[in-house]
């Protein structure tokens, strides 16, 4: 006795339908890392063209963010992308380890810096930079990110020391390297200088305060009782006041207000009076900015001269067209007041406190002494308003705390020097979005020098020796033999040998009759380091170079990509990189920054945990990354509701063809059947769309154009269709191989282009095939099949498939009214119009099992239609119970069930595959 579903050809496949990604990805990695799975994959591309995308550094300071994770599965998918279409794709990730956090980490634990020479504390900041690393490393490994983990770059490497030393000499050779005085972003919270990418802004309240400055001499040109009136909103700055600045072309008025004068811009004076409640202000003179240069105002708290200049930096935007001038304190100012010859007067420390420069002040904390002034100030008679606003202010990016203008002898790169160089390496990259270069343009033509010095002992030495008489020596000698030794010995040793020890031997110079040198003691900014890496990675390891990709976040304009262009073009004449591609920052669902006051963190390592790496690399793939993106574990549960779509897709189609051999049972393409022929055409289309999307970086319509694929084409018509033939015909029949040659083809193809997003998920898979490659991360995506392009079949099916969501319509509509249960149930008549009429009674159609129903009958006419048909876009139906009865096999209703003598309960279909295989 046959047991009829023991003949169905049901799916068989051991592939879970559940993933258990938590548990089972952790354990492909260990395979992966037991098989060497990034040495396996450059071995099979060594001969190919290479492709390098130039990891940046993240931080080596706590546990990876949803950030970090956003922006190594984007490096990750690309570089998959690109090892599976024909290139071969190293990757090394790398870190970046010196600067100020370790520093301070350190502190935080406990620390006494100041108890132990500065070699013993940098020590202990390798230690824990190492220790940071590995904690970053094994998170970024367990994102599935694939690369050369055991040999990442880290700059604190001697060799990638070395290299920097190299850079930095290169540039000084060219000129490029000087020392000077100039006010740079100070930060007493770190006590170091800061570059224009470690400044963010945050409000502040600040005084607002308008000083009036008596004249010591008027030059015969205004009354010599006038005051000239500043505004300013740093009190701070006015110990440290040696002038006032005035536009030459601006008309200057001098103002009678009770028993006073005032010296203020004429566009200006309206908005003054109602500030300072001046009643019925008489102008008595006019005069232009250029007539009052030299006239010499008194300082209103010190014996000291207050020197009237003129520059082109005063405009009438706010205040009092007379700006308050100090050297020591503002760009605008030093430039100004260095043409006229005023020293610099910077009298606060690297603390933030005055110094006795500032007498009567000296102390006190910079911010603090904002009351201070402003009392002295009254009691002189010389504050004439005070308020207070709300303001951006810059601050240290690190400490959080405010910085300040201050002048310091520091070491800059004169990005002066070689502007123009540089905007043409801008012009001549690659930018996604393309707006990344209007903006990297901007940053590059508006950026003043680069302060490159930090005062700090965590960092890159600045190779330069003193004489004894102070001059400077950055020779090509001294600096290779410098660059040498930190290869043998790494940098401490700047802080642990003599300058004599460490300059070549024998080395003399005419500045150092005795032969004593001194070094310097001050380390490179931070960006220094990894702004070099394109020479301490790409050409140390004998990598391309230029990179073709860099790619980071939308804040690396000014980071990143800023200071690796400087060092790129100041020693090449190029950009270390042929494209730039950025992504926003990620934000909560609510469109909200994240942070732990509001609770709002996602931990990419709780995501792993609960979903798995698959759901999260999902979740990149599918978000529009060009601008900030959103994510919340309600986002990621619906990630995973498609990632199951997804996965229980593929483990159909794996099943359906567990008993299919493509090399034996494939049906050419001619021969398929002309749903599986528009299948297969389908297939191409979604390849294409995919290949040429994943080339432009463009994983969000790699992810929808594969999601729709699976869930409307396959998921609700192809393989749902397929059952009635795959399940029910006889192992070898025709129509039942030439749909798995077109499933087979689908999950290979699926399995391929999904393999950079989800590589977990597909190499588990692959696991169950019987393919020669042990991994489907060593195989090629398919190439495409241009030939199987038919416009007029595609049409013809485009056709087929409106019709058909028509009859689910109604075969919806006759499931609601309780008429049908299952859509086998049904019988269909069709009222349609000629040309649909004689396309759905087209053989090669077959639209009954298009639709999975037992009847179709189809009438000329739509108009035909009784009353009681469902009237649709193009056609009217009438759904109806089908007629005779069910076939315990394949559940189909059918008039013939029961003429079968030896198979009463089948219909003759069934009895006839029955008797042919199984009996």
């Amino acid at each position: 006795m046959v047991e009829y579903k023991d003949t169905l050809l049901m799916p068989k496949t051991d592939f879970p339908m559940r993933g258990n990604l938590p548990a089972n990805e952790p354990k492909m990695q260990e395979k992966w890392n037991e098989m060497d799975i990034y040495k396996m994959v450059l071995e099979r591309t060594k001969d190919r063209p290479h492709y390098v995308l130039h990891d940046g550094p993240p931080y080596a300071n706590g546990d990876i963010h949803i950030g970090h994770a956003l922006n190594k599965v984007l490096k990750d998918m690309i570089t998959r992308h690109r090892s599976m279409t024909g290139y071969h794709v190293p990757y090394v990730p790398g870190w970046d380890t010196h600067g100020l956090p370790i520093e301070q980490a350190l502190t935080n634990k406990g620390v006494k810096r100041k108890e132990m020479t500065v070699a013993e504390f940098r020590e202990l900041c390798e230690k824990y930079a190492y220790e940071q690393v590995e904690n970053q490393k094994s998170q970024f490994s367990r994102l599935g990110v694939r690369g050369d983990w055991e040999n990442p770059y880290i700059t604190l490497k001697p060799e990638f020391e070395s290299r920097q030393i190299e850079v930095f000499g290169k540039m000084a050779e060219k000129g490029y390297i000087y020392k000077g005085l100039k006010p740079v972003y100070w930060s007493p919270s770190s006590e170091s200088a800061l570059a224009e990418a470690e400044i963010e802004y945050q409000d502040i309240k600040s005084p607002s305060i308008y000083v009036s400055f008596s004249i010591k001499d008027a030059k015969g040109v205004v009354p010599e009782d006038a005051k000239f009136i500043i505004w300013t909103t740093t009190p701070w700055t006015i110990p440290a006041n040696l002038g006032i600045s005035l536009n030459p072309e601006i008309t200057y008025v001098v103002v009678a207000v009770n028993e006073n004068k005032f010296i203020i811009a004429k566009e200006l004076l309206a908005n003054v009076a109602e500030t300072l409640e001046w009643e019925n202000p008489q102008v008595i003179q006019e005069v232009k900015g250029q007539e009052l240069e030299y006239i010499i105002a008194k300082h209103p708290l010190y014996d000291r001269d207050s020197l009237i200049m003129v520059g082109d930096h005063v405009t009438t935007d706010a205040g009092t067209g007379c700006v308050h001038t100090a050297p020591g304190h503002g760009e605008d100012d030093f430039i100004v007041s260095k043409k006229y010859g005023l020293e610099v007067l910077s009298p606060i420390n690297d603390q933030g406190c005055y110094t006795n420069e500032a007498p009567g002040f000296e102390g006190l904390f910079y911010n603090d002494a904002n009351k201070v002034v402003t009392e002295k100030l009254k009691e002189a008679g010389a504050l004439e308003k005070l308020s207070f606003f709300t303001h951006s202010y810059p601050h240290d990016w690190r400490t959080k705390k405010p910085v300040i203008y201050r002048a310091t002898p520091q070491w800059f790169c004169s990005v002066e020097a070689f502007r123009d160089e540089l905007l043409k390496a801008v012009e001549d990259t690659t930018f996604t979005p393309a707006w990344g270069e209007t903006r990297l343009y901007n940053m590059i033509r508006d950026r003043g020098d680069w302060c490159i010095s930090r005062q700090r002992a965590w960092g890159v030495p600045i190779p330069v020796f003193y004489t004894e008489n102070g001059e400077e020596i950055i020779t090509p000698e001294t600096i290779s033999h410098v660059s040498r030794l930190f290869r043998e010995h790494g940098s401490n040793i700047w802080f642990q040998w003599d300058a004599k020890d460490l300059l070549p031997e024998g080395f003399t110079h005419p500045g150092s009759p005795n032969g004593r040198f001194s070094k310097e003691t001050d380390i490179m900014d931070v960006w220094f380091d990894s702004g070099s890496s394109h020479q301490g990675v790409l050409v140390e390891r004998g990598m391309k170079y230029p990179a073709d990709l860099y790619l980071e976040g939308s804040d690396q304009h000014r980071g990143w990509f800023n200071s690796s262009l400087i060092t790129s073009v100041a020693i090449n004449g190029y950009a270390p990189y042929k494209g730039l591609l950025t992504h926003g920052f990620v934000l909560d669902g609510d469109g909200r920054k994240m942070s732990k006051s509001l609770g709002n963190v996602i931990i990419p390592e709780k995501v792993m945990n609960q979903y798995g790496a698959d759901i999260l690399r999902l979740w990149v793939a599918s978000v529009d990354y060009t601008g900030d993106v959103r994510i919340s574990m309600d986002m990621l549960k619906q990630i995973s509701e498609v990632y199951r779509k997804i996965r229980n897709t593929l483990r159909f189609l794996h099943g359906n063809v567990s008993d299919f051999n493509p090399k034996q049972d494939r049906v050419a393409y001619d021969d398929l059947r002309e749903m599986d022929q528009y299948m297969y055409m389908r297939l191409q289309d979604v390849l294409k769309t995919v290949r040429s999307a994943y080339d432009r970086y463009e994983f969000a319509s790699v992810y929808h154009t594969i999601n729709n694929f699976v869930a409307v084409e396959l998921s609700a018509f192809y393989l749902d269709v397929a059952k009635d033939v795959v399940y029910i015909e006889g192992k070898d029949n025709h129509d039942r191989r030439a749909m798995q040659t077109v499933m087979y083809d689908t999950l290979q193809t699926l399995l391929k282009v999904l393999t950079p997003i989800l590589p977990h998920t597909t190499d588990e898979l692959w696991s169950y095939l019987n393919e020669e490659e042990v991994s489907v991360q060593l195989t090629d995506f398919p190439e495409l099949d241009e030939h199987s392009n038919f416009p007029e079949l595609r049409a013809k099916w485009e056709k087929v498939i409106a019709v058909r969501d028509d009859v689910l319509k109604a075969l919806e509509e006759a499931r609601n009214a309780k008429i049908i249960g299952k859509s086998l149930e049904a019988k269909l008549t069709i009222f349609a119009s000629e040309d649909v009429a004689a396309l759905l009674n087209d053989p090669a159609v077959n639209f009954a099992q298009s639709c999975i129903i037992s009847q179709l009958e189809v009438v000329t006419g739509k108009e035909t239609a009784p009353e009681t048909a469902l009237v649709l876009e193009k056609t009217s139906i009438v759904v109806e119970k089908a007629g005779g009865e069910k076939c315990e096999r394949c559940w189909s209703y059918s008039e013939t069930v029961g003429q079968n003598a030896s198979h009463p309960t089948l219909c003759s279909r069934c009895a006839d595959v029955v008797e042919k295989h199984y009996v």
